[in-house]
């Protein structure tokens, strides 16, 4: 797909999809609470279909129409042996997640996924899963999918998580949904949320105090109504963009705002940007729209507890780097190299060959930034983030620029392409 240069500014209103963590945790709380649980504003990314998928062929009812997702779910006790593997797509967060939630079953099962997944770590949830007491192993012996999941009686830990992770969190305190006792989670710094606040929003026993989280087990868990709100992560390219392309002003509504997830926002503000919130909502996930009008920034340094704030949204936040005016240091985040990409090489590669002043680094990127860019041809090695990430680089860069395999962005957002170029008339 190629791109020019825009002379003009972007403006309009957007409503962005709906949030593809909370979208993946709906279908499974669902599918594991007693009653139906009906879905609205779900994410119908290929990600999130994969969820629908695994859940589907453990024997749960799912309607998937354009208006609603309604889950007919059948208790924690009620999913059945798949015939034949479960094939997660793309998708880390169905992958590890779901992983814990088979962890106690009375069936062994074969878990698997695309060329991507087969090389992203799994040892992080197999690790404390086998402490539990479960039968996980990598079926290459490599640490990575398919894993073979023979269901076992678990018991309650307390484990301290080496990373930051809502995935490796989320696969522990679901098998401590089926476990002997409490199950706790400690982490370095508090990843996103989610999951602990639709657990009790569908009626487990979850307490969160610091970094850690602890879940109580064999909750009776009731079907709930849920309207998911809209992705951060995907309103994140056309919050740079807005704030990127002179005289823009974008309303994004509907925005997540989940304080474990609005790193980006902060950063944005370190960086000069101009926000206006509006229609903020606080009732289980706070939500707002979100005006956001150009600004002219600068370097900043992005590190620490922050990280996990905003791990998907770096890749974009490289490219408001490389257009803002002195040098932003990321740092602590070497998370970057085990996503569907290498996020550290291939934006680096990209950047490079836009004319940006980048260097890698072992945990993150030294972007000297204010260097006009120019069009290349990018490579995003099928990563949605970073498709979306040059679409928005594309409209500041000199020429042409193309974004082969531009399609990848159907895993979490198959309309971003024409919800940007709404903006750019």
């Amino acid at each position: 797909m190629k791109f020019q240069i825009i002379k003009h500014p972007l403006k309009g209103e957007i409503q962005i999809p709906g949030d593809k963590s909370i979208s993946h945790r709906a279908v499974m709380f669902g599918a594991l609470a007693d009653g139906t649980t009906e879905i609205t504003n779900f994410l119908q990314g290929a990600d999130c279909l994969s969820t629908i998928d695994c859940f589907r062929k453990m024997g749960i009812t799912i309607d998937n129409t354009p208006e609603q997702i309604t889950v007919y779910g059948k208790g924690l006790d009620g999913l059945t042996a798949p015939n034949g593997e479960l094939y997660t797509g793309n998708s880390g967060t169905t992958t590890r997640i779901i992983s814990g939630i088979l962890a106690p079953q009375s069936f062994t099962t074969v878990l698997n996924g695309d060329a991507s997944i087969q090389k992203r770590p799994m040892k992080r949830i197999m690790d404390p899963l086998s402490q539990m007491g479960a039968s996980i192993k990598s079926i290459k012996g490599n640490g990575c999918a398919p894993l073979e999941i023979t269901g076992s009686p678990l018991k309650g830990i307390h484990y301290q998580s080496p990373v930051a992770s809502a995935q490796v969190k989320s696969a522990i305190l679901l098998a401590g949904l089926y476990a002997e006792g409490e199950t706790s989670v400690t982490e370095p710094a508090i990843s996103r949320n989610h999951t602990e606040l639709m657990l009790q929003f569908f009626g487990a026993k979850v307490s969160s105090l610091g970094n850690t989280a602890t879940v109580s087990p064999r909750p009776v868990l009731t079907g709930q109504k849920i309207c998911v709100p809209g992705d951060i992560s995907s309103a994140a390219y056309f919050i740079a963009a807005g704030l990127l392309v002179p005289g823009s002003e974008i309303l994004i509504q509907n925005v997540g705002m989940n304080p474990t997830r609005d790193g980006i926002i902060k950063v944005a503000e370190a960086m000069g940007a101009k926000f206006m919130r509006l229609n903020e909502t606080v009732s289980g996930e706070p939500t707002c729209d979100l005006l956001v009008s150009y600004s002219p920034l600068k370097g900043t340094v992005i590190e620490g507890d922050l990280i996990p704030t905003l791990i998907d949204e770096l890749p974009v936040i490289a490219i408001m780097a490389a257009f803002a005016e002195g040098t932003t240091i990321i740092r602590d985040a070497a998370e970057l190299k085990v996503k569907e990409s290498n996020r550290i090489d291939v934006m680096v590669e990209n950047l490079t060959a836009m004319g940006c002043d980048i260097t890698g680094t072992d945990d993150g990127m030294i972007i000297n930034g204010g260097k006009p860019l120019h069009g290349a041809v990018i490579d995003p090695h099928l990563d949605h983030r970073i498709a979306m990430s040059f679409a928005v680089a594309s409209l500041l860069a000199e020429g042409e620029t193309e974004i082969k395999d531009a399609e990848c962005v159907n895993i979490s957002y198959p309309n971003f392409y024409q919800d940007l170029k709404s903006l750019c008339r």
